[in-house]
């Protein structure tokens, strides 16, 4: 893999690493490139950067492959996955009280991201890091929801706009982020966006009810799962930024739930999802990189469809998972109020970014002043201009 796609063998062990099953070829491998590494450091450096350091240590130590790595790299590793645990079980009494909550107020309730892997294909150990929760509730249902839980102690970040607490369901994918007691939770009314508003109804109605927390949730079937995940990976890369975390889950979805995920209906619900060629483009690497095959009908598909460029955009944030400049500021802006519905709503969107609220403005721009604050005014007003025309 190193020779041909110019890639250090640091990274390529990384990958290599980046799933839960392994045949006996994978690990001979594996067993020999652990011997051609020559800075662990790096592979430390970048596993954490790439939200994968838990599941990186849990694979090393589980095929006994820690002989040669330092033992400052192992106490990293071993502690990314100590807090990872750590983490992923207050977030899951987390997820308790939210559905105890949501569920007493019979509120259906999907568990997404981070949460929903961690329950159905991680084994609940641990290995699959995350940072908050993330929910998807029926639209006209997601204000209910949010209301539910500010009235049992959790506090919303503050709304950018008053114009925006006018559309607040009905701008972005997800409301604003609720804290109470270190827990953050993100309440989602919408996934594809654009005009896919229908994927979004059945990733919700097909979903597996199941139980997290001691409570009653649902889980989406693997297949619709597995296509949204990769329309969220294809988001973070319009912002310049990429983990093989993302990847990770689409390789451990597979491992699970193969047969069920690739076949030709996954094709068509691309198709209706209007994202053939981001489905694609997430699948040659895959297959690259994985080593996972596809049936003939989806190598079609993946012909006709794929970008050439988008390997080397993987390559690029495989050495620079974060931290990278947006490319494109306005096509993402653009497109986000696209996927406001209605005219009036699209208005009221861009009223609240020219004039958001005096506590946004003084996070903002650091400034305490009143006066000061009126000054940044006009400057949105070409900032916007700016959005729009570029």
């Amino acid at each position: 893999m190193s020779s041909d796609l110019n890639i250090r063998k640091e990274e390529e062990l990384l990958i290599e690493l980046c799933r839960m099953e392994f045949n006996t070829e994978q690990l001979g491998k594996i067993r020999i490139i652990v011997h051609e590494v020559s800075d662990w450091h790096y592979i430390g450096k970048l596993a954490n950067a790439h939200g994968v350091a838990a599941l990186v240590w849990h694979n090393i130590e589980k095929h006994n492959i820690s002989d040669t790595i330092p033992d400052a790299v192992i106490s990293f590793l071993r502690g990314a996955l100590m807090r990872s645990l750590s983490r992923n079980a207050f977030n899951t009494k987390s997820i308790g009280e939210v559905l105890r909550l949501l569920n007493a107020e019979n509120i259906k309730t999907v568990i997404l991201k981070g949460m929903a892997l961690e329950n159905s294909v991680y084994g609940n150990s641990g290995l699959r890091q995350m940072s908050d929760v993330d929910i998807l509730v029926a639209r006209n249902e997601c204000l209910k929801a949010r209301k539910t839980l500010m009235n049992n102690g959790f506090e919303s970040l503050p709304v950018k706009s008053v114009f925006h607490k006018l559309i607040l369901a009905d701008t972005g994918k997800h409301l604003p982020s609720l804290l109470k007691n270190g827990a953050s939770v993100e309440i989602h009314h919408e996934l594809f966006g654009g005009k896919s508003s229908g994927m979004t109804q059945l990733f919700y109605e097909s979903s597996i009810m199941t139980e997290i927390g001691g409570e009653r949730a649902w889980i989406a079937e693997p297949q619709i799962f597995f296509l949204y995940l990769v329309k969220h990976l294809s988001l973070h890369e319009m912002n310049n930024e990429s983990q093989l975390r993302l990847y990770t889950d689409l390789v451990v979805l597979i491992e699970k739930h193969g047969d069920e995920i690739l076949n030709s209906k996954l094709l068509n619900i691309s198709l209706r999802a209007e994202m053939p060629e981001i489905l694609a483009n997430h699948l040659v690497p895959l297959n690259k990189f994985w080593g996972i095959t596809f049936t003939e009908p989806i190598n079609a598909f993946i012909t006709k469809y794929h970008n050439p460029e988008s390997l080397n955009k993987f390559l690029f944030f495989l050495k620079s998972p974060k931290d990278n400049p947006p490319l494109n500021k306005s096509l993402f802006y653009r497109q986000v109020v696209a996927d406001i519905p209605g005219l009036h709503r699209k208005i009221l969107f861009v009223l609240g970014d020219i004039f958001p609220s005096v506590r946004f403005m003084k996070n903002r721009y650091k400034c305490k002043s009143i006066w000061r604050i009126v000054l940044f005014y006009p400057h949105r007003v070409g900032k916007l201009w700016w959005l729009i025309r570029h």
